[in-house]
């Protein structure tokens, strides 16, 4: 009864409104159609060179030789564009100076970083550049280089050697990246010059590489809606809407209108309130599935492919096998239509507001490197919700490190897990080096390293991780993230608020230190001493042991040397101060290294030093792993 009373009162409400509506024009804000800079064709939305970004999303500066454009915190050239419909993409050439330096020299610089740009605004348009081609640049030593030789070579690829630290192997016809590349090799793309180009040699490494690029820009549908529609595309909450919009009212004053609005809001709200409180029960459910949705909707250029729950069911063989279980549900093995093997993890509860399945969907679904899993799908239906990766032979890494010092077969020798740091190392260094975007992972662990077939590492589980963009150095943190006995001591502040990527190095480092140790911290065992910290037990085996570490395991000279280097590197890693911690780039450099070039770290704190720079941790945080009963 209430509730009829209220939508007559409305409809009657909104009836003198009727007339008004029909004389309603909505526009977009006063911008230009369209602007020129000298000698190139007009540009269009989604461009704009004035200072109102409400007439477009990406910013030209024309100058007196055509225009500039910022792109990765870089400024590029502007050389030309096609003359096309811009409402929906554009191409644009841009030249790059400092690459065409770096060529002309033949400056191994030019060969170093991945060039491949990357939206600032993934969530407003994303970015796609033409014609690259992939080099693998792979450590450089005796043996490395023997293996990547073996390799690359009897798949026609050309080696050039001439730098330092790295080799570079290519193949201009070839721009696929291998499934099982070396752990010692990482992936650089670079644009790529056409094969009937003046000067193209395949046997010339910088012959093939072209400091000009044809950028690609495209809108997201949601963007594209909002322009067809006159409305301005913009972000909130995470997500892209519509708004801005102008209209141009006639024939009642605002007296009338705000007074007839005035009854009908009050009305809406009330029925608003009645249909919430009636759908209390089921609003959680609705809600994560709309936000996860609506972000699935603006991501449709990262977004894996969409499975439906019957064809999860036929992959996994009606949850037949089942790998293991935690706290967000169950793993189960699946297999394909094209005979793949994958893992498919069936979430079994709510939580949240759906940001835990937008992590794994937003962080693994931009990724795309040797020691990161591959998220090969996912599902969302109703209740159903289903995430699908890349099957990992060998598990977790935790059940191998734990084994060491029984009798179990399934223990790995000290190089491989060397092997196994260096590629955890490497994942966590294209996370943290983003282009535009960085990825901090927050839950680092033995759990959350997968392992294929011939043990090559793959760092999964990005429900805790937090994207953040290259020119942020910090970024700020409403609640602790990650497991307890990983998490970096700043976290444990009670003026915590900013944290940066040395959080992911603090967790490392405690990984490190616990594939030394070989089982877990808790369970140490020295002198029957009580309340051993187990960095304080592994720093003290370095710093008195010169020579052998007597460990277990541990039976010639260069293994000795191998497991003093990680230790030594897992200490640095665990610095109290996130200002003493390594980089994760440095981190690689000091594993793959001599160990005479490493010093041993100062002693670790389980809190915080009494004279801690201002804004350090609390000095009497208790730390996780100290035992009571060893």
């Amino acid at each position: 009864m209430i509730l009829a009373f209220f939508f007559v009162s409305l409809f009657l409400s909104c009836l003198p409104i009727l007339p008004f509506a029909t004389d309603t024009n909505i526009s977009r804000p006063n911008c230009p159609e369209s602007f020129s800079c000298p000698t190139l064709t007009p540009f269009k939305y989604p461009f704009f060179n004035v200072t109102d970004t409400r007439c477009g999303l990406i910013k030209v500066s024309c100058t007196s030789k055509g225009g500039e454009i910022q792109l990765g915190g870089g400024s590029y050239e502007i050389v030309g564009k096609p003359d096309s419909d811009y409402r929906s993409s554009d191409t644009l050439i841009i030249r790059n100076t400092t690459l065409e330096q770096l060529v002309n020299n033949k400056s191994c610089e030019a060969l170093m970083n991945d060039l491949t740009a990357e939206s600032p605004h993934p969530l407003l348009y994303s970015i796609s550049i033409s014609s690259f081609i992939a080099l693998f640049k792979c450590t450089k030593n005796s043996t490395s280089t023997r293996q990547t030789d073996a390799y690359f070579g009897p798949s026609d690829y050309k080696r050039y050697n001439t730098c330092n630290d790295y080799n570079f192997y290519y193949n201009y016809l070839n721009g696929t990246v291998p499934s099982d590349l070396p752990h010692t090799c990482q992936v650089v793309k670079l644009p790529a010059i056409l094969p009937n180009t003046q000067g193209f040699d395949e046997n010339n490494i910088f012959s093939l590489i072209s400091y000009y690029s044809n950028i690609l820009f495209n809108l997201s549908s949601t963007c594209k809606d909002c322009y067809k529609n006159g409305h301005r595309c913009d972000t909130k909450n995470g997500f892209a809407q519509c708004s801005d919009v102008i209209e141009e009212k006639h024939g009642w004053t605002w007296f009338k209108i705000l007074g007839v609005l005035g009854v009908g809001c009050v009305a809406i709200l009330i029925i608003i309130f009645l249909y919430l409180k009636r759908k209390a029960g089921r609003s959680k459910k609705a809600k994560y599935n709309i936000k996860v949705e609506m972000f699935l909707k603006n991501h449709e250029f990262i977004a894996p492919k969409r499975y439906s729950y019957s064809e999860v069911v036929k992959m996994t063989n009606s949850f037949k096998v089942k790998l293991g279980q935690g706290g967000f549900g169950s793993v189960y093995k699946g297999v394909l239509k094209n005979q793949s093997l994958v893992a498919v993890k069936v979430l079994s509860e709510v939580k949240g507001d759906g940001q835990d399945f937008i992590n794994e969907v937003a962080s693994v679904g931009r990724t795309s490197h040797v020691n990161i899993v591959s998220l090969v799908g996912f599902c969302l239906e109703g209740r159903q919700r289903a995430l699908i990766y890349e099957f990992m032979p060998n598990g977790s890494l935790e059940r191998f490190i734990y084994a060491r010092g029984s009798s179990s077969s399934s223990q790995l020798a000290w190089e491989k897990l060397h092997e196994i740091a260096i590629g955890i190392a490497r994942g966590l260094e294209y996370l943290h080096r983003g282009c535009n975007t960085r990825i901090l992972h927050f839950d680092i662990k033995p759990h959350n390293i997968l392992l294929d077939k011939d043990f090559f590492p793959k760092i999964s589980d990005f429900g805790l991780a937090k994207l953040f963009h290259e020119k942020e150095s910090k970024i700020s943190m409403s609640h602790m993230r990650g497991t307890p006995g990983y998490i970096a001591p700043e976290l444990f502040s009670r003026n915590f608020g900013e944290v940066s990527h040395k959080s992911d190095v603090y967790s490392y480092g405690m990984m490190i230190l616990e594939m030394v140790g070989g089982r877990k911290k808790i369970e140490v065992e020295v002198d029957h001493t009580s309340d051993i910290y187990f960095p304080h037990w592994i720093y003290k085996k370095v710093e008195l042991h010169e020579g052998q570490l007597g460990l277990h395991g541990i039976v010639s000279d260069e293994q000795n040397r191998i497991v003093r280097k990680m230790i030594i590197v897992g200490l640095w890693c665990i610095q109290t101060n996130p200002l003493s911690r390594p980089r994760i780039t440095k981190v690689l450099e000091m594993l793959e290294g001599d160990l005479a070039s490493l010093e041993i770290p100062p002693k670790p704190y389980i809190s915080s030093p009494s004279r801690s720079p201002p804004g350090s941790p609390s000095t009497n945080i208790s730390h996780p792993y100290c035992s009571s009963s060893m």
